[in-house]
């Protein structure tokens, strides 16, 4: 068998995996792998085999990109819009981009749970982190659909993504490699000036403080939103607590009410009784 027909095999069962219901992973992974070393692809299906299983988390982000390619195509355009306008250092752009950011995350992040019923807080979160993360970090972007848990970001610097947190090998499919050519002799390489070897460092400060203004900004955003719901179930509570003290009110006053008239149709009860006896006494 040809090594593309393997990595095909190997792109095929990673987009099956990452997109089907993790409870069925671990079976469906066998079944993958023993069909690749029945095509006769042995280094495929170990490969196959040793796909790891996502949390909850990142298979509903693995899914979302899988079946919506458009939403990695807005995650790659916006992240390149924050990134040049990380190096312009527009103070107004850059709140623009910000409040879109955001938009766009929740956007994905309702979009992805939409077939999941009442998605539980947490789950919500670590979708939103990845997300975030993914904007943050082309290594997350480019882990996405692969990913084995969610992946989250600081707020400064790019996103730590150890070998635990996307799938090691899942290729997609490429395009046959050309014939191999007899490497030329090698050259002596010219000596280069020790200031051609210097990283680009003045690109690199400017778009971290724009990650950094960025996170600042979507967490005074977020802080606004939790304190208006704050303040919206604080004053529904207070609504409700008045209404029951009403309500309360009311109920004492019937309850008094309801006491005068039991005072009252016992001592009728009594004074009936006393008549009758005289009555009957008197007979």
């Amino acid at each position: 068998m040809s090594q593309r027909q393997g990595h095909d095999l190997l792109a095929d069962a990673a987009a099956e995996l990452y997109t089907a219901d993790p409870d069925e992973f671990i079976q469906r992974r066998k079944d993958l792998a023993a069909r690749a070393r029945a095509a006769g692809e042995p280094g495929a299906a170990r490969q196959i085999a040793g796909l790891r299983k996502p949390t909850r988390s990142a298979w509903v982000v693995n899914r979302l990109v899988r079946t919506d390619p458009g939403a990695a195509s807005r995650l790659a355009a916006m992240a390149a819009e924050l990134r040049d306008t990380g190096r312009s250092m527009d103070g107004g752009r850059i709140r623009e981009l910000t409040a879109a950011r955001g938009r766009l995350v929740d956007e994905l992040t309702r979009q992805a749970l939409a077939p999941i019923p009442a998605p539980p807080a947490a789950l919500r979160e670590e979708v939103t982190a990845t997300l975030d993360a993914a904007l943050a970090d082309p290594q997350v972007a480019g882990s996405l659909g692969t990913l084995v848990r969610a992946a989250h970001w600081a707020g400064f610097g790019p996103v730590t993504l150890d070998p635990s947190v996307a799938a090691p090998t899942a290729p997609r499919r490429e395009r046959p490699a050309a014939p191999r050519r007899e490497p030329a002799p090698a050259r002596q390489p010219k000596p280069v000036p020790a200031r051609q070897h210097e990283p680009a460092e003045p690109d690199a400060e400017p778009a971290r403080r724009q990650q950094q203004i960025i996170a600042a900004e979507r967490a005074v955003a977020d802080a606004a939103r939790e304190a208006e719901a704050a303040a919206t179930a604080e004053r529904n509570l207070d609504d409700t607590v008045r209404q029951l003290e009403a309500e309360l009110a009311g109920a004492r006053q019937r309850l008094a009410e309801a006491r005068r008239q039991s005072y009252r149709a016992v001592s009728s009860q009594q004074r009936t009784e006393r008549d009758l006896r005289r009555l009957r006494g008197n007979g």
